[in-house]
């Protein structure tokens, strides 16, 4: 098979390195045969990517592919069939992928849809990002989420809610252990799952080889999921000192979500999102910004991560998450490592994607201009691969 060969562009490893010039990245077989300089690359089809910025393809660590971005998802789920459900999660995939966001992690979704549409296009019937999947979240009865989780009560049950998810074929674990947003009736900051349960869920989950997720917004939750053994935190909204020390000492990683109450936020009730949603949105942002800031200063490693699908938060490009990570304190390239390496290791996949380097995965992606300058060049997409098949080219 002939040799895809990338010129032209300054490249960004992925790893937090300044972006360099005159390199040329082989990409054989799928994968990243070897970075050698532009003026010595081999034979095979160049693509010449003149003025442009030769990244990894960007990881969102939290999706919901079933979800729409509606100003009510969760009526709107309710409201269509199954099978209209994962044809549209099918194109939400695709719109993600040609957004140049090459793996996602899907954290809840309906009847495993979400599941389907990693196996199809992991057999290569449709195209779209590398997909893990959580299957149903497991919660506390009548507790967050549980419109689309598998509710459980007892560290027996907690257990067994696990391994029916992993009998579906969950790739990782995602665990309620707070109140959120978008469920009536419950508050952020209140306790759910109680750390018996979460600390049974988790060592099941690692009996399997699988990591576990914790949507996790009040400190208490978040400190018990921490306890628990969790790998990582999603949303982390009312930090602690005390927190942010144990989840550096424990390297649990953090995925802010800053993107989802900002979205709901900014369109208010004049987009009709439902009160309830706005109210509790309104009153967290300052603590979710300020925990943000405290847990990245900290050097908590934190991984993007968008919750893509929550309202008007739509799925595609990572740039709205990255912006406001870059206007609450990080520089560009913090940003993009964050979306990068930082999250490939949250995830699993250090070893396979999140890195411009020889072995890896070929999932690459090409933008106009310097995002390490200006993070909203990541807008101007020009190329995209996923294992090493070209989606989008200049």
């Amino acid at each position: 098979m002939e040799s895809l060969v990338l010129v032209g562009a300054s490249l960004i490893d992925g790893m937090g390195t300044e972006p360099v010039r005159g390199r040329a990245v082989v990409v054989e077989g799928g994968r990243i045969a070897q970075i050698v300089d532009g003026a010595g690359a081999p034979r095979g089809r160049r693509i010449d990517l003149a003025g442009c910025t030769l990244l990894p393809g960007l990881i969102n660590c939290h999706v919901h592919l079933c979800l729409g971005a509606e100003v009510d998802p969760v009526r709107a789920l309710k409201d269509e069939p199954v099978a209209l459900t994962a044809l549209k999660a099918l194109l939400r995939a695709r719109q993600t992928l040609d957004a140049g966001v090459t793996t996602v992690r899907d954290l809840g979704g309906r009847d495993y849809v979400e599941l389907a549409v990693r196996r199809a296009v992991a057999e290569g019937l449709f195209q779209g990002p590398r997909i893990l999947a959580a299957g149903r979240p497991v919660c506390m009865t009548g507790g967050h989420g549980n419109w689309l989780g598998r509710e459980a009560d007892g560290p027996d049950d907690a257990r067994k809610a696990v391994r029916e998810q992993l009998k579906a074929g969950a790739d990782v674990i995602k665990l309620i252990a707070t109140g959120g947003v978008m469920t009536p009736g419950v508050e952020p900051g209140s306790a759910q799952l109680t750390i018996e349960e979460m600390r049974a869920a988790v060592e099941e989950a690692r009996k399997a080889g699988r990591r576990a997720a914790a949507h996790a917004q009040g400190a208490c939750g978040i400190a018990d999921a921490v306890e628990a053994g969790i790998t990582t935190i999603e949303h982390g909204i009312f930090l602690t000192d005390e927190i942010i020390a144990s989840m550096k000492r424990k390297d649990v990683f953090l995925v802010p979500t800053l993107a989802a109450p900002a979205a709901i936020s900014a369109g208010g009730l004049a987009a009709g999102i439902p009160d309830f949603m706005v109210r509790k949105s309104d009153a967290v942002i300052p603590h979710h910004i300020a925990s943000f800031q405290r847990a990245a200063k900290a050097g908590v490693r934190i991984a993007a991560g968008a919750d893509s699908g929550t309202p008007l938060n739509v799925h595609g490009s990572l740039l709205p998450e990255l912006e406001l990570m870059v206007k609450y304190g990080m520089t560009p390239l913090e940003a993009i490592r964050s979306a990068t390496s930082v999250a490939a290791d949250a995830l699993g996949l250090g070893g396979e994607t999140g890195r411009v380097a020889p072995g890896y995965a070929a999932d690459l992606l090409a933008v106009a201009g310097e995002p390490a300058e200006r993070i909203g060049a990541l807008a101007d997409v020009r190329l995209v691969l996923a294992n090493g098949g070209v989606v989008k080219t200049p």
